[in-house]
């Protein structure tokens, strides 16, 4: 972070916020778990100029969750769900091709294993804390509200004319981590089902004129930012995301009809260089990065033959790349140029599993979020209908919408490397969180759907018992 440009009252108020926090998790321990979220999306240490930049505050507040949980939570029923079982698998392989494996590139695969292995260790361990409904919320809630953070700042500057792929810089000049463009907006786009769950469902703001306003203009400034960073992989994901939100649409033609019409309002009003960027989805082969991207998927299926346990963080340092790039111009002629390149990075989260962590690893990941899709599809089946009480009315939205969210990221996760980023093990954490705290409700008190119970003969029609929504 370059010194200079703005004030020191951001360190004041990022120092301040954390303070607050931390106060307040001395009465309510749970908070420090949401303040390590905001800490690991937001990283307000990149933003401090003086402050924070030297504090390991991220240690501080995990060392604090882990701790608060240890003291206070209580233990009984604690379920340990499969998903964290191949979580933990996935990261004691991690760190073996990390120690064992990687041998050209040990300083930059260490570099990457220093920030992957915390976002496991908190994605494994997020899901024992969430025992209530309210805690399932308020992590989601951060969650949105970190990334809101970043995603209303890039939706204003979007507005305002400031557009660029790769130069988009938002709260902070570098280009990595979740202020990567396509990450980020990749992320934008997942997290607008979760929002919109909000403006039905939520409890700790009641969805009233004000909150809807809110979570509507955040859903806009979601779609903004990949106009903003220019990022074809954004325009991919909001394009996903509208159909898989006809799934429960009742009104799908107005649907239709209404997306079409806001997508031929705005076409005449986008900058001329995210069209330019965005009609190289049709003609990739005139694209270079485009290009490189399939040489680099090419290069790595090939390199995973002769290492099928694959070559450990960043192996793709090692890669040379020759390939075609063909360009047509205005008179219709076609140019092939050769294009060399090498040490690019996969640009896709699928290859990157398979390099790194070879086939072992690809399917480790790859039965993770299967596992999750069917979990939630499965919840979202068995807590619908008319049947289901009001106090359980949230769930299968939830469900959906948690769904819908990793779908968005898997199809984002096609062109980005993006397989170890802590938003995205957040959401599969979640996930899990719902899950087990539903399994805990079903056997505790009978928290089933009415019409799955009507089902069994000889079952009595149980009214479930209203579930504790304190911390």
């Amino acid at each position: 972070m370059k010194r200079g440009g703005l004030p020191p009252v951001r360190d004041i108020f990022f120092a301040g916020f954390l303070g607050v926090l931390l106060t307040l998790g001395l009465r309510r321990p749970f908070l420090f778990v949401v303040g390590y979220i905001y800490i690991d999306i937001v990283s307000p240490q990149r933003l401090s100029y003086y402050l924070l930049n030297s504090v390991p505050v991220s240690l501080i507040m995990f060392s604090l969750a882990i701790l608060g949980w240890a003291i206070t939570d209580r233990k009984d029923d604690m379920r340990i769900a499969p998903r964290q079982i191949l979580l933990l698998l996935l990261l004691v392989y991690a760190g073996l091709t990390t120690f064992y494996i990687s041998d050209a590139f040990r300083v930059e695969a260490f570099e990457k294993w220093d920030w992957v292995w915390k976002s496991m260790v908190f994605a494994i361990f997020l899901p024992l804390t969430m025992r209530t409904k309210l805690r399932i919320e308020t992590v989601l809630l951060f969650m949105s509200l970190s990334l809101a953070a970043i995603v209303i700042g890039a939706g204003i500057k979007t507005v305002f004319g400031g557009s660029g792929y790769g130069s988009f810089a938002m709260m902070v000049d570098d280009n990595s981590g979740i202020y990567e463009d396509s990450t980020l907006s990749t992320a934008a786009i997942m997290i607008i089902p979760i929002v919109l769950w909000f403006t039905k469902h939520g409890t700790i703001f009641k969805p009233d004129w004000r909150v809807r306003v809110f979570c509507y203009a955040l859903c806009l400034a979601c779609l903004l930012t990949p106009i903003g960073t220019q990022a074809r992989t954004g325009l991919v994901c909001a394009m996903f995301l509208a159909i898989l939100m006809l799934r429960d649409n009742k009104y799908r033609m107005r649907f239709i009809a209404g997306a079409a019409l806001a997508g031929l309002v705005a076409l005449p009003l986008l900058p001329a260089a995210f069209s330019e960027r965005m009609g190289t989805i049709q003609n990739y082969q005139a694209d270079e990065s485009a290009g490189t991207r399939i040489a680099v998927w090419q290069w790595t299926f090939e390199f995973v033959q002769e290492n099928p346990l694959g070559g450990g963080f960043d192996a793709y340092r090692g890669n040379s790349l020759s390939y075609y790039a063909t360009s047509r111009d205005q008179q219709g002629n076609v140019t092939n140029r050769m294009i060399t390149d090498q040490g690019r990075a996969y640009h896709s989260s699928y290859f990157e599993m398979l390099g790194e962590q070879g086939w072992i690893g690809l399917a480790l990941w790859l039965l993770i979020h299967a596992i999750g899709i069917v979990r939630m599809e499965w919840l979202r089946r068995h807590y619908r209908g008319d049947d289901i009480p009001d106090d359980q009315q949230w769930i299968a939205p939830l469900a959906t919408a948690l769904q819908h969210a990793q779908l968005v990221f898997l199809l984002g996760a096609l062109f980005v490397g993006i397989a170890y980023q802590p938003i995205f093990l957040m959401l599969l954490a979640v996930q899990i969180g719902l899950d087990t705290y539903l399994a805990r409700c079903r056997k505790r008190d009978g928290f089933r759907p009415i019409a799955e119970m009507l089902e069994e003969p000889g079952t009595p029609k149980l009214v479930p018992k209203a579930q504790p929504g304190g911390y």
